[in-house]
Order: structure tokens, then sequence, then C-alpha cells
């Protein structure tokens, strides 16, 4: 059966380019604002390009917090896209602004230190073994990044604050999440729709898993 996937059009994201990249995997793929069709989709996206604040300004404006606790709530699959990805911590601070997030996970996205910044390009992610989003695929693979601030001072051990989630790390001057996957949320702060085959590969592996 055609899964279907509702890409969260809330003003903020690389929409068109995220579709195609859904629509490669086979399932059908509505951009969309409408809650109705974004809370019953099997999937719900929320892609994210640009500042933390101007991100949840638009996720709120069209009540997208609400969406994605419901879906939470109800068990039903999220996956977070680069900002979408990091407003769904507690908070996140840029430029000395802080701006409450969705706090679906705990934390704060702060700004990477790095000498170079913004981490731009190609750069492999340290994936646990059970993997769902990087099922099939070895730790040579590389990922697109664009981004200068992230989640990080995450502990691995079983004490750290987001277990029993499955953690996957980088690193860019300092190690930082590069996704998570927490039962029905996932996220990652790479863009697979910019990852070619491996981009591809996680896509198919979020669906299939739908």
């Amino acid at each position: 059966m055609t899964k279907k996937l509702a890409l969260l059009d809330y003003g903020s994201g690389n929409l068109h380019s995220a579709a195609r990249a859904l629509a490669r995997t086979g399932a059908e793929v509505t951009v969309t604002a409408d809650p109705d069709i974004a809370l019953n989709a099997d999937g719900l996206v929320v892609p994210g390009v640009g500042a933390y604040a101007a991100c949840m300004a638009g996720l709120l404006g069209v009540r997208g917090d609400r969406i994605i606790g419901k879906r939470l709530a109800g068990g039903r699959p999220v996956l977070g896209i680069c900002v979408g990805m990091q407003i769904l911590f507690e908070r996140g601070v840029e430029f000395g602004v802080e701006t409450a997030g969705c706090a679906e996970w705990p934390g704060v996205v702060e700004r990477l230190d790095a000498t170079i910044l913004p981490h731009m390009g190609w750069n492999t992610v340290k994936a646990p073994q059970d993997s769902v989003l990087f099922g099939g695929m070895d730790e040579a693979t590389r990922f697109y990044f664009v981004h200068s601030y992230a989640a990080q001072n995450w502990e691995l051990d079983d004490s750290g604050p987001l277990t029993p989630a499955k953690l996957t790390w980088a690193e860019h001057g300092v190690p930082f999440l590069a996704a998570v996957e927490n039962g029905p949320l996932s996220a990652t702060q790479f863009h697979p729709e910019k990852s070619g085959d491996a981009g591809a590969q996680l896509l198919r592996n979020w669906v299939d898993s739908l």
C-alpha cells in the first residue's frame, strides 16, 4: 500500500526538493499546512531552513507545534529535517536571543564551536548499529550539512537525557547530534534531500518503517 506523507508548509524549508526526494521513495506526498491532512498522514515531515526564531514563529503560525504533539501522543511518525530537527528541542539560542522550541526533547540548540562556520558540505556520521534510518549504510557514508547551530553535549551512555533514543553523531569543531530516533519521532540535522543516494536510502528506510 502506498504510504501517504504530509510535508508541513509553515513558510520555512526547501519544500520542492524535499517533496521530490520523498516522492522518489514511492510515497504519495502532499505539501500542506492543513491540520487534518497533517494529522492523518502516515508520516509527517517537518523541514526547516534559516533562523531558529523565524522557524518557530512560522510553525506556531500554523499551529504546527500542536500538530506534532498530537501526532506523537498517538504514536504517529514525525521526521524533522535541519532546523526542523532543532525546533524539536526545548530551546534555541542564536545571537544571544533565546527562543522556546517544541520541547519534545530536552536541551538547547547552540552555535557550534568551530573555526569555520557554517558547517557546509559532506560529512560522515556515527550511527548506532540498531539504527533504522541508517540501515544498510556503512561508516564511510557521507551526508550533506548546512548549519552553524546544533544540539550538543549529550552523553553517549545510558544516563544521557535522550535515552532510550538512538543517537547519531557527527563532528565539526565539536561533536553534535546528526540524527535522533526516538520512537515515532526521528530527525536529521543534515539534508537527506540533498545527500544523493545516501539521503534517498535514509528516506526510504524511514518510509518503509511507517
